[in-house]
């Protein structure tokens, strides 16, 4: 079927977001996963790092000292793969995976820098009372002070991952300083906060971000008192805000609107998250008339809005969603078509 629908990416809304970012951090390094259009851009135009999470995905960036590569399950010639091609920065989460890049790195006698990732306790219902990536901090708090001494381990650092929207969890000095020891904090060069600065959906609200941005400046300056850099990994922050998703009014009935493009094609991480996009110029509960704003599929669940209220809205009009940038990966459910992006400014 034909559909018109696409993505609208805004270069200087996304460099100014990327400039609020650094200007609270040592470096940036974005997530790529989050979305590799916007990855390429950050790489042209500015000097952020990139946290990759597969082999296959590292092709998207050209500069490979920018990268973060995240170990999960490799084997030698995964990591043989990976160094060949100019990566040195692993960010390693289980003691399997450290094992083989510390046998590998002292036999080929290749220097790297290295983050350990830290399992932190979440207690957000939606995500689940406890994240099991990570290793414990007793295993952090062992490990760091026998890897400073290993020659071939540059830079070495710690990451933490804190899902995007939870906001209930932020209070990073006062977790860290608990679980960390003394002698770890001394022997870090940086701290890395992943999982990225939470934005604002139809359905949460973003006016708690400044009391973010205040927590991460104190935290901030407190590691710099072991002469510790912060990097921050903005996620959704960056990518969500810059662009926006298109699309056409196909069919109307029963209060049901139609759009030219699924779910499943351009806003997948619906599913995952239950977050849902505001759409430009939709009007409060008291006003116009209430719709539903459904995919092209057939699926029960291809439903971008189950509740949205428009004045008038015609067959032909345009549907444009807001902060439609981060995960708009897609799925070859009804063999869809991938939806273009189109650069603007």
């Amino acid at each position: 079927m034909n559909s018109n629908a696409k993505f609208v990416l805004s270069k200087s809304n996304l460099i100014n977001n990327f400039n609020m970012i650094k200007k609270n951090c040592d470096i940036v390094s974005y997530s790529a996963k989050t979305n590799y259009e916007v990855a390429e851009l950050l790489e042209e135009l500015t000097d952020c790092n990139f946290s990759m999470h597969s082999g296959e995905s590292l092709s998207k960036i050209k500069d490979k000292k920018r990268i973060w590569f995240f170990a999960q399950g490799w084997s030698q010639k995964d990591l043989f793969d990976i160094l060949n091609i100019g990566v040195k920065n692993f960010v390693i989460d289980n003691e399997n995976d450290l094992n083989v890049l510390l046998e590998i790195i002292k036999r080929e006698r290749i220097k790297i820098n290295l983050f350990l990732r830290m399992r932190l306790k979440e207690n957000t219902i939606h995500t689940g009372k406890y994240y099991v990536y990570g290793m414990y901090f007793n295993q952090v708090n062992n490990l760091i002070p026998f890897l400073r001494k290993n020659e071939f381990i540059e830079k070495l650092g710690l990451h933490m991952h804190r899902k995007t929207q939870n906001i209930s969890e932020w209070s990073l000095q006062k977790e860290i300083s608990e679980i960390l020891t003394e002698e770890t904090l001394n022997s870090i060069d940086y701290f890395n906060i992943g999982g990225g600065i939470p934005v604002k959906y139809k359905n949460f609200r973003a006016d708690v971000i400044n009391n973010i941005f205040l927590e991460i400046q104190e935290f901030r300056e407190w590691i710099n008192k072991y002469n510790i850099k912060l990097i921050i990994e903005p996620g959704r922050f960056i990518a969500a805000p810059c662009i926006k998703l298109i699309t056409e009014i196909k069919n109307i009935y029963n209060n049901n609107i139609i759009i030219d493009c699924s779910v499943y094609n351009s806003a997948i991480d619906i599913f995952a998250t239950h977050y849902r996009l505001e759409i430009e110029n939709e009007l409060n509960e008291n006003e116009g008339e209430a719709y539903t704003v459904k995919g092209i599929t057939p699926c029960s669940m291809d439903i971008f809005r189950y509740k949205v209220h428009l004045n008038k809205p015609k067959i032909g009009d345009k549907i444009i969603f807001l902060n439609a940038g981060a995960y708009n990966f897609s799925a070859d459910f009804c063999n869809l078509n991938k939806i273009r992006t189109e650069i603007v400014d």
